[in-house]
């Protein structure tokens, strides 16, 4: 009986050996059931705040285009005027903006901003810059800047 691995060296002996078999590679699948639901969940919260950041980003247009106008009106009180009155009628129903004048256009420009500078600041300029003309006035541009970014709209945005 002859044996086959007889007269042959430890490095022969071990390049006569099989590979050992590689194991299956790892499944990406979640093996349960609560991981796929809460993937689920995941891309519904991502496409939720993503529709919802485009939502205001586009609500918010007005006010990009109130700013890009007072870059350009520079200190001028009656251009400035203009553009305040054409954004609170974007960002407010027109009924509760068109017919307001003098001191109640100056209080609501206040009380849209929670904060004071219309009725007894730089704002009171807006009273007669559009019927006279008026001195470049660069605290009420400032003012009106202030505004456009932070007024709150009826519907409780900002």
């Amino acid at each position: 009986m002859d044996d086959p691995y007889e007269g042959l060296n430890l490095i022969q002996l071990l390049d006569l050996l099989e590979p050992v078999p590689e194991p299956l590679p790892v499944s990406w699948m979640p093996q349960t059931a609560g991981w796929i639901w809460l993937g689920l969940a995941v891309v519904a919260l991502i496409l939720f705040g993503t529709r919802y950041l485009v939502a205001r980003y586009r609500a918010n247009r007005y006010r990009r285009a109130a700013l890009v106008a007072l870059d350009g009106a520079g200190a001028d009180p009656a251009r400035v005027a203009t553009i305040l009155r054409r954004t609170a009628l974007a960002g407010f129903p027109r009924a509760s903006v068109a017919g307001l004048t003098g001191a109640n256009w100056l209080s609501f420009l206040d009380q849209t901003m929670q904060g004071n500078g219309f009725v007894s600041g730089p704002g009171q300029a807006l009273t007669d810059a559009p019927y006279r003309a008026t001195p470049p006035n660069p605290d009420l541009t400032a003012l009106a800047r202030k505004w456009v970014r932070q007024h709150v709209t009826s519907s409780g945005q900002q």
